[in-house]
């Protein structure tokens, strides 16, 4: 009998047909979607746990799960290595998820809390485009980029980011470390936010676009961001942007956890 076996799962996922990541009791979820298609080709009953929840509508270009079997599920005439079950699996799920690549890890590896980093970026473009709906999020006025990438800056910081976490999220801390936020024109019409942290509040990056948005069109000066991460006060911050544009980017382990294989695809670009 084979032993127990804990694999790291690399994937990517458009989050339009799904309520979120996590299993919802009326709804279709990403997670949902993931242990029944494992179930079906290693007839064993598992939970997958993500790195991280992501609301309905968000997508992941990168993103980290870890299943747990009872039993080692590959070396069989039916699965014999894991790059079959890859192959298996991409067949059997639907054309919004993609796997990369699933790997056994350590017994105590843990997709969420041995996460050291994640990134997420959001997308924007100003002329209509029919290709961008739902993976980017339209504005129809002018932004002063110069405005908002003073804004995003002053975001870099160790500190309490109360102001930009959805009510009644029941966070039991709302510290974060933003180690990198920045907003860029990468073309006329299209637009990036790109932040990293060791960990983000529930709504955050939407909540932070949302706020950015209200600055690049003049509804409130880029100084403006230190009085609303002083407040710890979510009505301080801007309207939370759409779920459109915002993707998972990035999930960094310690090399002794694990070291990234698949590269991101940019679904927004």
């Amino acid at each position: 009998m084979s032993e127990p076996t804990r694999a790291f799962i690399e994937l990517a996922y458009d989050g339009r047909p799904f309520h979120g990541w996590q299993r919802q009791p009326h709804s279709i979820s990403v997670q949902q979607v993931l242990e029944e298609a494992f179930e079906r080709l290693t007839r064993e009953r598992v939970a997958v746990v993500g790195c991280g929840r992501t609301d309905t509508g968000v997508h992941a270009a990168y993103y980290v799960a870890h299943v747990q079997f009872a039993h080692n599920p590959v070396g069989t005439d039916r699965l014999p290595d894991w790059d079959r079950l890859v192959h298996k699996l991409n067949g059997v799920l639907p054309p919004e998820i993609a796997i990369f690549h699933v790997a056994p890890v350590a017994a105590n590896a843990h997709a969420r809390f041995s996460a050291k980093e994640r990134a997420y970026t959001y997308w924007l473009h100003t002329a209509k485009d029919p290709f961008l709906t739902g993976r980017s999020t339209r504005i129809y006025h002018p932004l002063d980029v110069a405005a908002m990438q003073q804004a995003a800056s002053l975001l870099v910081r160790q500190g309490d980011f109360g102001a930009f976490c959805k009510a009644g999220s029941g966070a039991q801390t709302t510290l974060c470390d933003v180690r990198h936020c920045s907003f860029t024109q990468v073309s006329p019409s299209r637009y990036r936010l790109d932040i990293a942290a060791d960990r983000f509040l529930r709504n955050m990056v939407r909540a932070v676009m949302g706020t950015l948005l209200e600055v690049g069109t003049g509804r409130r000066e880029a100084s403006d961001v230190e009085r609303v991460l002083a407040s710890a006060d979510r009505s301080e911050a801007g309207k939370s942007a759409p779920s459109d544009g915002l993707f998972l980017s990035h999930v960094a382990y310690p090399q002794d956890v694990w070291e990234r294989k698949a590269e991101s695809v940019e679904l927004g670009a």
